[in-house]
């Protein structure tokens, strides 16, 4: 639909707005003005000027050489100077709204016009302009700009402050549509304006629009400065638009314009939150060598990209060189560090320790956000007590916990069942006067229901009802039963339904369902079944996703028959079975070695209209190889090539591992070479799949250069496949090539797990030979394997 013109959208408003003209200039301007004048400014200045006093001196000023006095009227300039400085001046204990004030001593000119003054000017016009914007009317000062087209005078670059109305009251669309209207008439904005603009599109993530805006800029001959282009790339990353804003980059480096840290920055986290890490490191390296020197925000931000996507070595190195050479690492550096370590899949609380003691020797003293890391890193793995030591250090140095540090303390008491301890810190925080929320309510709640205490559980629902604290709903009790039932602790799970029965919740089919796979967990098929008639009873129907955990529960507890009279009840009940509930059930029947009618299910699945997801493909050709029906997998498998059926690399990881498990290893190395012509990328589990065979089949070489190509990948060192291949060589008395796999684990600081040195010190010690450990936090190992004081051929 083609923009609406000015003219059009201003005559409403227009028509309805009346301006005074201004006094006409005279001979006598220079005649020195009235006292009312000097009153009126001084007042105004000194915050004293009320609207009652305003009225009166300004109305005995528009007198002046009206009522034949012979006196000359105040000049025009004198007056607008009056309005101007009004229409700016701040909110005072006199007069809270003084632009307001302005606008209606203007309409008491209009009142007094006569027509021996002289026409309005559009100084005039533009204070009237401000006044509306300062009044957080820009729709009003619409109006103006539409009377200054229908006088001829035509808006001036002034009038642009009316765009910043419209942007700070977020009416960006508003703002856009009077950008490009009055550049059509000829009104070129300054920078500052087109910047404006540029950044409220950009964070209302309307990037056509503002790249539209700095096409308008270039075709008008006004060049796009460095934040213009920065905005652009960072609105573009923040869409996860790369390759625009890799465009961008160029056009603006073409310009004349150098990037800085900003632009790079953005670039970086651009990449991070698009899951591409190698080019985030590839930003980093070129914004060094275009000669940007990074800035702590450039770093912080890399790091987090790194810890983001496991490269916890590489974060580190990143740190310590801003530690030596700079830029000195901040209060975001280090907290970035200690969470980046907090969290790591094989993270060490040692580093977490190591990195505060590093920050409190520089100096920097830990915030609130600091402190709440470290309680959480420690609450959740179950270290209290050491939490609790860092909450008392906290308060010790002055900062005071907040709501966030006590739903963090309170969380991890009630994961360990240390309710009572919970509750006297809940107590503690009200008497400080934290206000309870939610969160920490939830905490509570949540703590006593996996506890058993659900009277108290109860009491503290009422509590927050008391309180107009909006009490859990059926999601939050949903997900206790389900976590719960996942456990096996199912009766307890049922305990939960009841208290949420008992506080006005009714259960819903996710409820249902939760605690029917509880009972097929336990093997308690007759309890899950029962649920069946407890949903009828309270008006639920049974949908395909309850009847899927039901048949996948007895497919699981090997009650195949059980499992087709009820899907074949199910379908009687004009139920449609969907994909999911398909392969369930062909993975059932291809357990149980029931190939035949595996292979029919598929053909009635296929014959009924059902879309057959790549998964369900997955379960058919994985069942056919275990059943050493690998003719006929081969034979679906090429039928689907040829049908341009898009794969995923888990389809074939299950082929892959199948066909090792029957022993067509030669197939399985065929297949796995193939992955990357259909467009996939191995993942871990496929190279550690391929990694594990190799070695079963003593093929040690094989296995080295494909972990060599692992890495080449992009993929970190898995702490887990690693640990496995070292247990696997030392098994098979492969010493001396376990010993590398072992110098790869100290290297990147990975975790040498339990069973790993369980292994080591068993052989090691059986043999005679010194193996010696020095512990850094729990597993977490700098180890010495003295390999030159025995042979590598010790087991051979």
């Amino acid at each position: 639909m083609p923009r609406p013109r000015l003219s059009t959208i201003f005559v409403g408003a227009a028509t309805s707005t009346a301006l005074a003209p201004a006094p006409a200039a005279s001979p006598s301007a220079r005649a020195p003005l009235p006292p009312a004048y000097a009153v009126f400014k001084q007042r105004l200045l000194s915050g004293e000027l009320c609207p009652g006093d305003a009225r009166d001196l300004f109305d005995e000023l528009l007198r002046r050489g009206g009522d034949g006095d012979g006196s000359a009227p105040v000049p025009a300039r004198a007056l607008n100077g009056l309005l101007a400085a009004l229409a700016r001046a701040p909110p005072s204990a006199a007069c809270g709204d003084a632009p307001a004030l302005a606008i209606e001593l203007f309409k008491r000119m209009d009142r007094r016009a006569c027509p021996r003054h002289s026409a309005p000017t559009i100084h005039i016009y533009n204070i009237l302009i401000d006044c509306y914007r300062r009044v957080h009317r820009p729709d009003l000062g619409l109006a103006i700009v539409g009377r200054l087209l229908k006088n001829g005078l035509g808006p001036d670059d002034f009038s642009y402050s009316l765009i910043y109305g419209f942007v700070k009251d977020g009416e960006v669309d508003k703002a856009h549509c009077l950008f490009l209207e009055m550049m059509e008439q000829g009104v070129l904005p300054n920078i500052l304006i087109c910047n404006s603009i540029i950044k409220e599109l950009c964070k209302m993530k309307e990037m056509d629009k503002a790249e539209s805006v700095v096409q308008k800029m270039v075709d008008s001959g006004i060049s796009p400065d460095l934040f213009t282009y920065s905005l652009i790339i960072d609105g573009l990353c923040k869409s996860k638009a790369m390759d625009k804003a890799e465009r961008v980059l160029e056009q603006m480096v073409e310009a004349g314009t150098r990037p800085n840290s900003i632009t790079y920055n953005s670039l970086i986290h651009g990449y991070s939150i698009s899951g591409m890490w190698n080019e985030s490191v590839r930003v980093f390296k070129q914004m060094s060598s275009c000669g940007v020197i990074p800035t702590v925000a450039n770093c912080n931000s890399f790091i987090h990209a790194l810890f983001k996507h496991g490269r916890t070595n590489e974060a580190k190195c990143i740190f310590d060189s801003m530690v030596l050479k700079g830029p000195k690492p901040d209060i975001i550096s280090y907290s970035t560090m200690l969470h980046g370590y907090a969290t790591a899949t094989d993270s060490c609380l040692a580093d977490v320790h190591n990195i505060f003691n590093l920050m409190l020797t520089k100096g920097i003293a830990p915030n609130n956000h600091v402190f709440n890391i470290l309680i959480n890193a420690y609450g959740s793995r179950g270290m209290i007590d050491k939490a609790m030591l860092i909450l008392e250090d906290m308060q010790n140095k002055g900062v005071t916990p907040g709501i966030v540090t006590f739903v963090t303390v309170i969380s991890a008491l009630c994961r360990v069942g240390r309710l009572d301890d919970a509750l006297h810190k809940f107590n503690h925080m009200v008497d400080i006067g934290v206000q309870p929320s939610k969160a920490v309510y939830h905490c509570l709640i949540q703590g006593c229901c996996n506890h058993g205490e659900l009277v108290k559980a109860k009491e503290l629902i009422s509590e927050m009802v008391n309180k107009d604290i909006p009490p859990p709903d059926i999601k939050y009790f949903s997900s206790i039963i389900n976590n719960l039932c996942k456990e096996g602790r199912v009766a307890e799970g049922k305990d939960i339904m009841d208290l949420m029965v008992q506080t006005g919740q009714r259960p819903n089919v996710v409820t249902f369902n939760s605690l029917m796979e509880g009972y097929c967990l336990v093997g308690n098929m007759e309890e899950a079944f029962a649920l069946l008639d407890a949903m009828a009873s309270i008006g639920i129907e049974p949908n395909c996703y309850i009847y899927a955990t039901l048949v996948d529960g007895y497919c699981k507890n090997g009650r195949i028959d059980d499992a087709l009279t009820l899907f074949r009840d199910m379908l009687h009940k004009r139920v449609k079975p969907t994909s999911v509930l398909y392969s369930i059930i062909l993975h059932g029947l291809f357990q149980a070695r029931r190939t035949t009618a595996a292979k029919k299910m598929f053909r009635e699945m296929i014959e009924s209209g059902t879309t057959v997801s790549i998964h369900t493909y997955g379960v058919v050709l994985g069942g056919l190889c275990r059943n050493n029906c690998t003719d006929e997998a081969n034979m679906l498998l090429e039928k689907l090539f040829a049908m341009n059926v898009k794969f995923d690399i888990i389809t074939f990881n299950i082929v892959i591992s199948a066909m090792f498990k029957v022993g067509r290893r030669q197939e399985a190395k065929e297949l796995f070479d193939a992955i990357s012509t259909y467009g996939l990328v191995p993942n871990i589990q496929t190279y550690s799949m391929m990694i594990t065979n190799l070695i079963k089949e003593e093929s040690y070489e094989e296995a080295d250069n494909l972990f060599i190509s692992v890495e080449k990948s992009g993929h970190a060192s898995d702490s887990r496949l690693l640990n496995h291949i070292v247990r696997m060589l030392l098994k098979k008395a492969e010493v001396a090539k376990a010993s590398n796999y072992l110098s790869i684990i100290g290297e990147n600081n990975l975790t040498l797990e339990a069973s790993t040195i369980s292994l080591l010190a068993s052989l090691f010690s059986r043999e005679g030979y010194y193996l010696h450990f020095s512990t850094k936090g729990p597993l977490k190992t700098e180890y010495c394997l003295f390999f030159d004081k025995f042979p590598t051929t010790l087991y051979q």
